[in-house]
């Protein structure tokens, strides 16, 4: 049977949210180009998309709750099912996957006793198979709510878990301190981050990042004095 329309939010949520959706509406020429961004606003109200979500933001885009679904069941970041409070990527895409991704995966998945996509029991943590990073230089990689942890290994990948559990304070490679699920997709959907210094905390490319933007300009190769992988373009020609 199709599900029955889904409930709106409580009054005091509708009114809070809907201030928020106004605001976010407002940095748009087209109002429907706002839909990704109340997305992330209601996942950062539920943990995950829910109908009633979906309801909210159709009704503020004057959209239909087909509409909004399609979208929210196209993008991965958007969940269907509630997020632990830390929710963990695992990339099994080709190289992390070579290096470890699947065998990380899967000790996590047996350490937490679930599946992908899944939740444990006390709602700490969630765990996902993630089809790219966009970190291959540090592979492989794990990110806890969209935060890097580089060059893991299973059992790294485990402690990290287990600490996350324990409620200890646990720093990214890169990027700012951890902050909740709900919390990192309020930051999604284009709010501030409120936590003193965490936007300096942020950072940027790491060396192997930029190697191959140093090479190309025309670095010699470590080791190798005057050998070029590379040569820069201007270079034998006249300026």
């Amino acid at each position: 049977m199709p599900a029955l329309p889904a409930k709106p939010y409580p009054p005091e949520v509708e009114a809070r949210l809907a201030a928020d959706a106004r605001e976010l509406i407002s940095r748009y020429p087209q109002s429907r180009s706002a839909l990704l961004p109340l997305l992330h606003l209601v996942q950062a109200e539920d943990g995950c998309v829910t109908p009633t979500g979906i309801r909210f933001c159709a009704e503020q885009l004057e959209l239909t709750t087909a509409e909004v679904t399609a979208v929210a069941t196209f993008y991965t970041m958007y969940r269907r099912r509630p997020a632990g409070e830390y929710h963990v990527g695992v990339c099994t895409n080709t190289l992390c996957a070579v290096l470890g991704g699947d065998q990380i995966f899967d000790e996590l998945s047996e350490h937490l006793g679930i599946a992908n996509n899944r939740t444990t029991e006390d709602g700490s943590v969630s765990i996902e198979r993630i089809e790219c990073n966009a970190a291959c230089d540090y592979a492989p990689v794990v990110m806890v709510n969209w935060e890097f942890f580089d060059n893991q290994t299973p059992e790294s990948a485990k402690q990290l878990v287990d600490q996350l559990r324990a409620g200890q304070e646990v720093s990214p490679t890169r990027g700012a301190k951890l902050c909740s699920f709900k919390e990192t997709s309020r930051i999604l959907a284009g709010f501030a981050d409120g936590r003193p210094g965490a936007n300096d905390e942020s950072g940027a490319g790491g060396a192997p990042s930029l190697a191959g933007l140093r090479l190309a300009k025309g670095e010699a190769l470590p080791g190798t004095p005057g050998a070029k992988v590379v040569s820069p373009r201007h270079e034998g020609t006249e300026a």
